[in-house]
């Protein structure tokens, strides 16, 4: 046995967050822990990670046996290089020797000598070769999943006897997710993870753990065999609360019987009805369920988008070639289609959508749209949402009443279908968690008429039911639906179609979901391939005498044909500020997903407000500054 949980208690202010919890970890297991957002899953892993002491019970880990926790925050402004970020998971000894590989210090070799430290190199160097991670590269420098892959070695260097997971897949793109998967699926060592991802619980659990309302309840089988356990104990449940509440009542009726019943009542039937009430106030109610609704609009144009020859993209970091994100695309969407966009981070899925949405105009090609159109956008920064107001005030802009789905309903009631009721409706959205922002922004746009869906990345921090209600709305919806989403149960589960951001600006459309893009052959290029690749060319060019700059780009072979001929030279201050562009909007771009990554922790609204506040400000400020970055780059390329 690594660890024991004996009768532990957890609380955050009022609410229990663990009640007398008890279960075990053994050598080898596969435990994923399962809850509603806001049950305390997350402060159930850093307890037993070492985080903490609970408020009562006990704790009980085996001697020696070593825990290593791969934290859901990023190591995005980490400036060492992967090395000393590594190393330095064996603490202070790792520190010393990346610093005398570093600089061959001799002052610490006879520590590194005293506590043994010279055989942990040859760890250190076959995870970072395991991992296929460069030794030299700066944490910072490295994509989400590479960064992701990097935090996981420097928790593996330890040899963990339990690895202690939490939301793992988190900002990461389906190639980096199955690349974790399977790898953890190799892992020797007992695994505790939180995740949202069906499929990779699927993979991976052979036992669940459900916290619930404070209890937690162990099912020893698969996550799709619990799912099915687990509405049995809610329907017995349900059953046993009833029958308890049809007692209850018929006490409470006796007891308010006239004085000849209370001459005769019996001092004992009193007391258990003492106790009955106490236990009906201690019952903790579950958290209903979501009950939401679309209302479609007037049906739109049969044709929604044609697209012919589409080509859009943009030069590279250096202001050389250029690198097509989308390369001579034909796509029909047709009025019903349910579609979903797949691929690499960056790879141009958003750009697809903004050119779907006329934000964007294709650098050569044409896209015609459809009639009639109504379109509702979730957008993953849940810009829609005004943060400085509540959840009532967004929705229902002043009024008590609002139309949906050509009916008239009381905001607070239509907000309760999605679960804000009394405080909960009142409160900022700046103040809530990142699952309830998901919930406001779907009421938000669900409260008008839509016939065209566009969900960028709407499943993120949203529980299993919600998600599986969601699945279901969409499925019922008789529009059309543009989804781009990396998780990929939820894909299978609601699209019909699916375009591929293959690399190198292909995009392919795949008949069914993600499986189906798998079983007929599809796959992304990862990012070093596609970099290899932008490399050959680049020698390719520079072996033939071909200049790649990006005053000579649009004249040569690789780009004729996929960017427009520029009708005159641009002036050298503007040729500069072209140049300069892509860098900038690259480093708005990693500004913005580092503050996205630090909203998205579960502390991060219970900070002092006025820094919560200041902080979503930036964001916006951001976003706005990314928007006019893209709008004077596509003004001044097309000059």
């Amino acid at each position: 046995m690594l660890l024991q949980l004996d009768g532990v208690c957890l609380r955050y202010g009022v609410q229990v967050l663990a009640d007398h919890v008890s279960a075990k970890i053994e050598r080898g297991d596969r435990i994923c822990l399962v809850g509603r957002n806001g049950e305390g899953k997350s402060s159930l892993l850093r307890l037993i990670g070492g985080g903490g002491d609970p408020d009562e019970g006990e704790i009980v880990r085996q001697s020696g046996a070593v825990f290593a926790t791969l934290e859901q925050a990023l190591p995005e402004g980490c400036t060492d290089t992967v090395y000393r970020y590594v190393a330095e998971g064996l603490g202070a000894v790792g520190a010393w020797l990346a610093e005398y590989r570093d600089n061959l210090n001799p002052d610490l070799q006879a520590k590194i000598e005293q506590v043994h430290g010279w055989e942990l190199l040859a760890r250190i160097d076959s995870v970072l070769d395991r991992l296929d991670l460069d030794s030299e590269a700066r944490v910072a420098d490295l994509s989400g999943g590479w960064q992701r892959r990097a935090a996981l070695a420097r928790a593996l260097v330890t040899e963990p006897d339990l690895l202690i997971l939490d939301e793992p897949t988190n900002h990461l793109d389906i190639a980096a997710v199955e690349w974790l998967e399977s790898f953890l699926g190799s892992f020797r060592g007992a695994l505790l993870f939180v995740s949202h991802d069906r499929a990779l619980a699927q993979r991976l659990a052979t036992t669940v753990w459900d916290l619930d309302r404070g209890v937690l309840r162990v099912f020893n089988c698969t996550f799709d065999r619990y799912q099915q356990e687990k509405e049995k104990v809610l329907e017995e449940e349900a059953r046993n609360d009833a029958l308890f509440d049809k007692k209850l009542a018929q006490e409470e009726a006796w007891i308010r019987q006239g004085i000849k019943a209370r001459r005769t009542r019996n001092e004992g039937r009193v007391r258990a009805l003492q106790g009955l009430r106490r236990e009906r106030q201690a019952r903790r109610e579950r958290q209903g369920v979501a009950r939401m609704s679309l209302d479609s609009g007037e049906r739109s144009g049969k044709l929604v988008a044609e697209l012919q020859g589409v080509t859009f993209g943009f030069p590279d970091s250096e202001g050389g070639a250029m690198r097509p994100l989308i390369d001579n695309l034909d796509f029909t969407l047709m009025r019903g289609d349910k579609v979903g966009l797949i691929g690499p981070n960056g790879a141009g899925k958003s750009t697809l959508i903004r050119l779907l949405l006329d934000e964007l105009q294709p650098q050569s090609g044409s896209i015609r749209l459809g009639t009639k159109q109504q379109v509702a956008y979730f957008d993953q920064r849940r810009d829609v949402l005004n943060p400085e107001l509540s959840v009532v005030d967004n929705i229902a802009e002043g009024r008590e009443t609002i139309q949906v789905g050509g009916s008239s309903r009381h905001v607070m009631g239509y907000l309760s279908d999605f679960l804000f009721t009394g405080v909960k409706a009142r409160t900022k959205v700046g103040a809530l968690s990142g699952g309830e922002r998901n919930r406001a922004l779907l009421a938000k746009l669900f409260s008008q008429p839509a016939n065209i869906l566009v969900l960028d990345e709407p499943t993120n921090d949203l529980d299993v039911e919600t998600l599986e209600l969601l699945e279901q709305l969409l499925l019922d919806f008789p529009g059309t639906v543009l989804l781009v989403s990396h998780d990929r149960a939820f894909l299978d589960n609601v699209v019909d179609s699916c375009l591929a951001f293959e690399g190198d600006g292909v995009v392919r459309e795949y008949v069914g979901g993600y499986q189906d893009f798998v079983r007929q052959g599809g796959r992304f290029l990862s990012a070093e391939e596609q970099l290899q690749s932008r490399k050959r060319e680049q020698d390719k060019a520079a072996g033939s005498g071909v200049d790649t700059g990006a005053d000579k780009a649009a004249d040569s072979p690789e780009t004729q044909g996929s960017t427009p001929p520029k009708s005159k030279k641009l002036s050298y201050k503007l040729q500069r500020e072209l140049d300069a562009l892509p860098g900038q909007i690259e480093s708005l771009e990693g500004e913005i997903a580092e503050l996205e990554q630090a909203m998205a922790q579960p502390d991060f609204y219970q900070q002092d407000n006025t820094l919560v506040q200041e902080k979503l400000q930036k964001l916006a400020d951001l976003q706005q500054a990314l928007e006019v970055a893209f709008e004077r780059w596509a003004e001044l390329d097309s000059m």
